[in-house]
């Protein structure tokens, strides 16, 4: 018995996607662009005669995905490892190895607010962190 596959449509594979993680989805756009050799990325149209400024401001994006990186556990570590904790769901072991191996990042591709709270959080705990 022969079966033939049924035409991907692009609103199927929009459909399949709904599902995948920003890193995924990240990684889907790189390979299609490897593949077609294409750039996802949008041309930006430049006036002739504009001022540098106005080019640099043009090229520089507002930056919207954050991640919350731990640079040092302070002088206490212990609360510093019961917020990575509550903020990240790890295992006892896995929150301290992070804490002892800084800098390393919290939390990845976290929305503004987010990433102000958790920073907010583990400082507060006594934890030097900063956002990327």
């Amino acid at each position: 018995m022969i079966v033939l596959a049924e035409k991907l449509t692009p609103e199927k594979a929009l459909e399949g996607m709904k599902s995948w993680t920003v890193l995924e989805l990240s990684e889907f756009i790189k390979l299609a662009e490897e593949k077609f050799g294409v750039s996802a990325a949008a041309p930006v149209a430049v006036a002739a005669g504009a001022p540098a400024a106005a080019d640099e401001g043009a090229e520089q994006e507002e930056q919207v995905l954050f991640d919350v990186v731990l640079i040092s556990s302070g002088t206490k570590k212990i609360p510093v490892i019961k917020e990575v904790r509550a903020v990240t769901s790890l295992g006892l072991k896995e929150a301290k190895a992070l804490v002892e191996e800084v800098p390393k990042p919290v939390k990845e591709g976290l929305n503004k607010d987010e990433a102000e709270k958790i920073k907010k959080q583990l400082e507060d705990a006594g934890a030097e962190v900063e956002l990327k």
